[in-house]
């Protein structure tokens, strides 16, 4: 029996990509999975994919930039499995814009969504889990966050804030036995690739030493590991799973 199984697990930005693929890894590792998305329709759609399989979830619908709806997600957690063992705050968006030509509002938008969304998840998340008697935490950073990448400081800023506050929350409560890291993904194939042509593509992946475009299920299954029992002396720690790309950067 997997070491997943009773426990609970929390994915933000399920509706699709990353966070439908380790929604549903979580459920064939045994956990309840609790899918979280302002899409409802798509988020049901995760639910649907996991249940077919034999797998429990339920839907959530929740803007992550807002403490309501991240009250009530944990809250609803908690009402239907009783805890919350596992969370994987992966919701996050990104616009692009050179630095001096973004409005306050651009701004604002990608310090919200990628880095307020991540510390208002574990300002709730964290509670439960100290109840529990520990847990761990993945929160979704970035490729971006580790490179200068043109048209994107704003999101790549975020990010790399993704990464220092996760560092200081695992100081801050290790010894709570909750764990929390970071995962950094690289290009992956996911929705924002769908109208790329070939051509786009085979020119990323030649630049990646593995000679491939990442795919979601990579990612899931580095942030499943990352909250499994089998990283459980790893916290405070960044793992970035691109391929090889940034190892390559001079």
């Amino acid at each position: 029996m997997s070491s997943m199984a009773s426990k609970v697990a929390i994915v933000t930005g399920a509706s699709s990509g990353i966070g439908r693929a380790t929604a549903i890894a979580f459920a064939r590792a045994g956990a309840k999975v609790v899918v979280v998305a302002r899409r409802a329709d798509k988020g049901e759609e995760t639910v649907r994919l996991i249940t077919e399989t034999s797998g429990e979830a339920i839907f959530v619908q929740a803007d992550v930039t807002k403490a309501s709806d991240i009250e009530a997600m944990v809250k609803k957690t908690v009402e239907t499995y009783g805890r919350l063992d596992y969370a994987f705050n992966n919701a996050g968006s990104g616009t692009s814009g050179k630095i001096a030509d973004l409005s306050e509002a651009d701004w604002d938008y990608e310090i919200n969504a990628n880095l307020k969304s991540v510390w208002l998840s574990m300002k709730y998340e964290i509670p439960v889990m100290q109840q529990s008697g520990g847990g761990a935490i993945v929160n979704t950073s970035s490729q971006g966050a580790l490179l200068g990448v043109a048209n994107y400081g704003a999101y790549g800023a975020a990010k790399a804030g993704v990464i220092a506050l996760s560092r200081a929350a695992a100081a801050e409560y290790s010894a709570d036995r909750i764990r929390i890291n970071t995962v950094s993904p690289g290009a992956v194939k996911t929705d924002l690739w769908a109208e790329a042509p070939p051509e786009m593509l085979d020119q990323v992946a030649a630049g990646i030493p593995l000679q491939r475009i990442g795919m979601p299920e990579d990612i899931a299954e580095a942030v499943v590991w990352l909250c499994s029992d089998g990283a459980a002396f790893v916290t405070g720690h960044n793992l970035v799973v691109d391929g090889g790309f940034t190892a390559v950067q001079k």
